[in-house]
């Protein structure tokens, strides 16, 4: 099968791509299955001096891999930089606390001896999506190769081109051969690749239907999943925020890669006092905001990365207006791009509440009062993720319990830090990825007791 990659923002082709015959792929699987036997025999320390290594090629090379980037995605060119200077974080960040992380753990018990250790179990499968597509493999890609594991990439077509800089990464940084493969596959192949002996676990992010089928075919080989799936993030900002503040993180918080986030907020839940002010100045905010050319420095709204994407945001907006809600800025649509939007008086019910919206909307909703607000918060089927803006930050802390999400930021735009645990309840998922939690989803914490 064929693939092309396509510039969402020109329609011009970036590359193409032939997908592994079925015979390729499975001596692909059975080299990755070999290299693991030698891969893991490597002293720690070698690892993570790669991974460093890792690290430093992607600074070396950012400006090539962020045009691809912005090339095959449509994410304006100083995004695309900051993601792989991120992509170099999380390899350092992995090189130096690894030893920590997978150091033995000593246990009191009735043994003379009785710890936990840290082996890798082998070939851990990525399917990977587009919207950040060096950041979501780097963040899996670095704690699961330095445990010891080898890793197979099956990324989204879109971007192939980046999939294969991926891969050179590694190459480049000294890793051996067939310890990280870029498999160019259609996703017909997936449950083959699930079902070889040569995968240990799969990890995806990605859609609910991408992530249910892919546990399911991962659940009848009895292999370990890790999903990090959709987002429909609220924003709460409270009557004594400080709303210019607020109205500053919540742009970055919908608008960065073009609303194309599961952590970006889309129901911006605003106590009634507050709420005409925050939205006469959000939506001056946006109207300042750059649309064009992803690789000219001063865009900072591009297009969607495809025309199925746009299309089902513009179909969001106008069933949305259909069910009451008010259209205060943008809702046009032209080609892969869509306008910056934003809609008014939304409810609980509506597609704009209902729905992940992934794209450049706004959905600005009443709330009575904090209560209220918690309460709409908790009316999703989601759960990745909730900001809080108010001046009086011990009484958000204090109200941590009431979010059932993943992650509760206060007075800051809900983001993925290597340093901290990152995943989701409910249909966003299970498992987590980054900080030592990330490490420990794919190795084989063992027990050892022993009597002398």
């Amino acid at each position: 099968m064929e693939f092309k990659s396509i510039n969402p923002y020109n329609g011009q082709v970036v590359g193409e791509y032939t997908s592994l015959t079925q015979k390729e792929l499975e001596e692909r699987l059975n080299k990755s299955k070999i290299a693991f036997e030698s891969w893991k025999e490597v002293p720690l320390s070698e690892r993570c001096r790669l991974l460093k290594k890792a690290g430093s090629v992607l600074r070396d090379n950012v400006e090539e891999y962020a045009q691809m980037i912005s090339l095959e995605m449509g994410k304006p060119i100083l995004e695309s930089r900051s993601e792989v200077n991120k992509c170099a974080w999380v390899c350092d960040y992995y090189a130096e606390n690894a030893p920590t992380f997978l150091a033995d753990q000593s246990i009191t018990t009735e043994a003379d001896k009785s710890f936990v250790r840290h082996d890798p179990i082998g070939g851990v499968l990525a399917i990977m999506p587009w919207n950040f597509p060096f950041w979501q493999v780097f963040r899996y890609a670095a704690p699961t190769l330095t445990a010891g594991n080898t890793g197979l990439l099956k990324h989204a077509p879109n971007v192939f081109g980046c999939a294969q800089q991926i891969e050179e990464v590694f190459t480049r940084a000294g890793y051996p051969s067939y310890v990280f493969q870029n498999l160019i596959v259609h996703q017909d192949q997936t449950e083959l690749i699930i079902s070889n002996d040569a995968v240990k676990a799969i990890t995806l992010t990605g859609s609910e239907r991408a992530g249910s089928a892919v546990a399911e075919m991962s659940g009848r080989h009895i292999k370990k999943t890790v999903l990090e799936l959709g987002g429909n993030n609220a924003f709460i900002v409270w009557e004594d925020a400080d709303i210019d503040k607020s109205v500053k993180i919540a742009l970055t918080a919908r608008m960065l890669n073009c609303g194309q986030s599961c952590i970006a907020a889309k129901r911006f839940i605003l106590v009634d006092s507050i709420y005409e002010e925050f939205v006469q100045k959000f939506t001056n905010a946006v109207m300042d905001l750059k649309s064009g050319d992803p690789l000219d420095e001063n865009t900072s709204i591009g297009p969607l990365a495809r025309l199925d994407l746009a299309n089902q945001l513009n179909k969001q907006v106008k069933e949305s207006v259909a069910q009451g809600a008010k259209l205060l800025l943008g809702g046009n649509q032209k080609g892969c791009y869509h306008e910056p939007t934003i809609l008014g008086n939304v409810l609980p019910g509506m597609s704009a509440f209902d729905q992940e919206t992934f794209g450049p909307l706004a959905a600005m909703i009443k709330a009575r009062d904090i209560d209220h607000a918690f309460e709409l918060s908790e009316n999703s089927n989601y759960g990745l993720g909730v900001t809080v803006c108010t001046k009086n930050t011990e009484k958000a802390i204090y109200f941590a319990n009431r979010v059932s999400d993943g992650a509760y930021f206060i007075n800051e735009l809900v983001k993925s830090d290597p340093r901290l645990p990152f995943g989701g309840t409910k249909n966003s998922g299970y498992g987590r990825e980054l900080a030592k939690d990330g490490m420990m989803e794919f190795v084989n914490r063992k027990t050892v007791y022993a009597k002398f």
